[in-house]
């Protein structure tokens, strides 16, 4: 991004609103370095980390994060073993304190509102904390950087010694201050020179005293005298002071030792906080200008809903919509002075650059931004004394180079594009630069008196007029930015408002061009339609809302009776079911009792007891798809069409059949042995047949022994596989279900006397559907939930 643009939008004063966010000099140093990107990822992440600080912000009140110095310099010494000073080592000792703090708080954040905080994720998780190592530094050295006396037994005794020392030498010099030796004192106190204790002895009574000279009076009427009598003691106070400093030195070498190993990950520590200290500071900066999280355009929109512009008094500037590149790639911008046109051009040139930096925008929600390598614009005067260019020139110099340099990936803001000449070659050049713009595929933005580019702005494609309103009235701007609405002058009322003579007013208005007063009055007339547009669009809004609002109470009512509705069916159906399987039931032993008597010379037409049989199975109710979709998502299994002559496997038994004849329903009379069948289709799987060849010229009598040889090698083979037990656990529901049929239907084939099924305690689903499902069996003669914990069923066969 070209540094001209970022001077002439002020750039550098909203980095300056967010500097007082910031508490470390990392953080501060990443915000002199912002610049906008032009690279869309990029620009992607940095506005998701500043949307995760904006929600730890609202959660936690924000990271807290202290003053931290930049330790960068530091760790370079360390590593070439040099030792820091106390000073310094406390400015390390809070840098790895802060990055024990921050790991621990993003830890239990991450842990509460289950929120990974994916953005700021690669940042937190790289810092390192040295707990014993902090713990070391933070002990030895306090805030201020002086040693404390935890930081080595031996300087702990000698500050013991040194306090001791100091005490008895004031305890001896208070001697001198008070009695008989007062009177040859200048003034009866205890004072220091040259890191010596000293008294302020008359100078005649010098030889009163004895011990040494340390200092006089301008005047030499005073001596500061050292006793005799404490010489060896302030010695002996020098020794030990001389001790502590040896002492200090050696603790400041040996923590500095301590640091140089892990110096690395220090500095990466203090550069991940004052990045985290960076993104914080950007939150809280949205939260001061009320500002939201814009949404990166892939398609290059530049949608700005109730924009301001950050710079100006939030709570008065006016707030307008700025949108480009959906619909028209030029805006041509008309209207008074002093009506906001320029201001209109810097928010959206100034919110561009913001957002490509990851700052949030002073906007509404559901803003989108687009990503330009560079913005260009000529906005000001910048007429040259020096160079002997005047406003006119200087502007075209301007523009000159900003079109050298543009592309399909820029954005031009023009402000009073061609002013400073002739207006017919002005407005003239303005269109031809437009022009010249919109070739490129660059976006534009111009300001405009002239009113040939109004009639410019509606004739050209992918150009649209917008104007800033005059409320006539008033005699002032409203600062409204008006799109498809080109400015309209308002020279004539308002010189009448103001007082000037109705005559010249007159003359002024049979002067003015016929066309530009038809143009006047075209714009008139489009903003009196425009105002009762949004007058109805509000009204369509709020009826919009309410008939939303209708729609879902009635959708809800009618999804609640739905519901109840397929729940009362399905436990009817079910009851019904239960009903049908132990009437079953009863069949089949009165069937199994007429073929015994048959068996014994009792003659009994079978086909009667089939169709008995039929029509109990016939009875039998199943859920419908309907219901199914309201109660649960279930498939609906698909089954080709079956014909009468076709071979067809009984799934029940596990057996193969022939279909005699077609019924209704979706019922079939099946031939299975010497059996005769009313199945239903689901009940039916329909087989290939066999290939037509030899076997088509074998007897019915080879066919049936073909077919009874396949029937025993599938028994033989589910006897090889059959089970007495079935371990339900672990499984989901509709797989359960599934395998359960399977299993007691290998039961029944292979004459299983009784069988055990193993569902578990659990949720209670699986336990509750196998007792349906065996309830509803009319193999089934009784079951009985066993195990100490009642999580398995044993099944008897009837």
């Amino acid at each position: 991004m070209n540094k001209k643009i970022l001077d002439t939008l002020e750039y550098q004063a909203v980095k300056d609103q967010i500097k007082p966010y910031l508490t470390t000099d990392s953080g501060l140093k990443e915000l002199q370095n912002l610049t906008p990107s032009d690279d869309k990822q990029t620009i992607k992440q940095e506005l998701a980390e500043t949307a995760d600080a904006s929600k730890i912000l609202r959660w936690e009140g924000g990271l807290s994060i202290p003053k931290l110095a930049d330790v960068t310099e530091h760790m370079k010494r360390v590593k070439i073993d040099a030792a820091l000073s106390g000073t310094e080592l406390a400015q390390v000792g809070r840098v790895l304190f802060t990055t024990s703090q921050v790991s621990l708080f993003f830890e239990n954040l991450i842990a509460d509102r289950e929120d990974p905080m994916t953005a700021l994720a690669p940042y937190y998780q790289r810092l390192v904390t040295m707990p014993e190592l902090t713990k070391k530094i933070n002990v030895s050295i306090d805030s201020d950087g002086r040693v404390t006396d935890e930081a080595s037994p031996e300087l702990h005794r000698t500050r013991q010694s040194i306090t001791s020392t100091e005490n008895a030498i004031r305890q001896k010099m208070q001697d001198y201050t008070r009695g008989k030796t007062a009177q040859y004192l200048s003034d009866a106190i205890v004072t220091m020179r040259n890191d010596r204790y000293v008294i302020p002895v008359k100078a005649e009574y010098r030889s009163k005293f004895g011990g040494v000279v340390h200092d006089q009076s301008q005047t030499g009427q005073t001596l500061y005298v050292e006793p005799a009598d404490v010489v060896d003691m302030n010695n002996r106070l020098r020794e030990l002071i001389v001790k502590e400093r040896h002492q200090e030195a050696q603790i400041f070498q040996d923590l500095s030792a301590l640091l140089k190993p892990v110096a690395d990950d220090i500095q990466k520590n203090a550069q991940v906080l004052g990045h985290l200290d960076f993104v914080n500071a950007k939150a809280r900066y949205a939260v001061a200008i009320r500002a939201t999280e814009p949404e990166v355009s892939d398609e290059n929109h530049v949608r700005f809903l109730q924009a301001r512009h950050p710079l100006l008094d939030q709570e008065k500037a006016v707030p307008n919509d700025i949108i480009i590149g959906e619909d028209y790639q030029s805006i041509i911008i008309t209207g008074p002075n002093t009506g906001g046109k320029t201001i209109t051009l810097k928010t959206l040139g100034l919110l561009q650059l913001m957002a490509q930096s990851g700052l949030f925008l002073p906007t509404a929600e559901h803003t989108t931004v687009g990503v330009f390598k560079n913005i260009f614009a000529d906005i000001g005067d910048e007429q040259s004394i020096e160079q002997s260019l005047s406003t006119f020139s200087s502007h075209m110099v301007n523009i000159v180079d900003i079109l050298d340099q543009i592309d399909q990936d820029s954005l031009v803001l023009f402000d009073e594009l061609g002013a400073g000449t002739d207006p017919q070659e002005g407005a003239a050049l303005a269109m031809a630069i437009l022009d010249a713009v919109g070739e490129t595929g660059a976006y534009s933005l111009a300001t405009t008196h002239y009113p040939e580019l109004k009639v410019y702005g509606f004739n050209r494609t992918d150009t649209i007029n917008a104007s800033m309103e005059f409320d006539v009235e008033s005699l002032k701007p409203t600062y409204k930015f008006l799109i498809g609405i080109p400015g309209r002058s308002n020279a004539l009322e308002i010189s009448k408002r103001l007082g000037l003579s109705q005559n010249i007013i007159d003359n002024a208005a049979n002067m003015a061009n016929d066309e530009s007063q038809e143009l006047n009055d075209m714009i008139a007339d489009l903003v009196e339609r425009r105002n009762a547009v949004l007058d109805q669009q509000v009204q369509l809004s709020n009826q919009i809302v309410e008939n939303r609002q209708l729609k879902n109470e009635y959708e809800q009512k009618l999804e609640k009776l739905d519901t109840q509705k397929a729940k009362m069916l399905e436990d009817a159906k079910k009851e019904a079911n239960h009903i049908v399987a132990d009437s079953k039931k009863k069949a089949d032993r009165i069937i199994s009792d007429l073929r015994k008597m048959q068996r014994d010379g009792v003659q009994v037409k079978e086909n009667k007891l089939m169709d008995a049989k039929g029509e109990l199975n016939a009875m039998e109710q199943k859920p419908s798809a309907e219901n199914n979709r309201v109660l649960k998502r279930a498939k609906q299994a698909k089954h080709e069409d079956i014909e009468a002559g076709d071979t067809v496997l009984v799934n029940e038994y596990g057996q193969q059949g022939t279909v005699l004849r077609k019924l209704k329903n979706n019922q079939y009379e099946v031939q299975m042995g010497i059996l005769k069948m009313v199945l239903s289709d689901d009940e039916l799987t329909k087989q290939q047949q066999e290939p037509q060849g030899k076997g088509q010229h074998n007897s019915g009598k080879q066919k049936v022994k073909k077919r009874k040889e396949n029937v025993s090698t599938n028994q033989a083979q589910n006897r090889m596989h059959a089970s007495s037990q079935l371990d339900l656990r672990g499984k989901r529901y509709d797989e359960a279900m599934a395998e359960l049929d399977r299993f007691i239907d290998q039961a029944m084939l292979n004459n299983l006397s009784s069988v055990e099924i193993i569902h578990g305690k659990g949720t209670g689903a699986i336990r509750k559907g196998v007792q349906e499902y065996l309830r509803s069996h009319r193999g089934i003669k009784d079951f009985k939930f066993t195990g100490p914990d009642q999580g398995a069923t044993y099944v008897e066969f009837g």
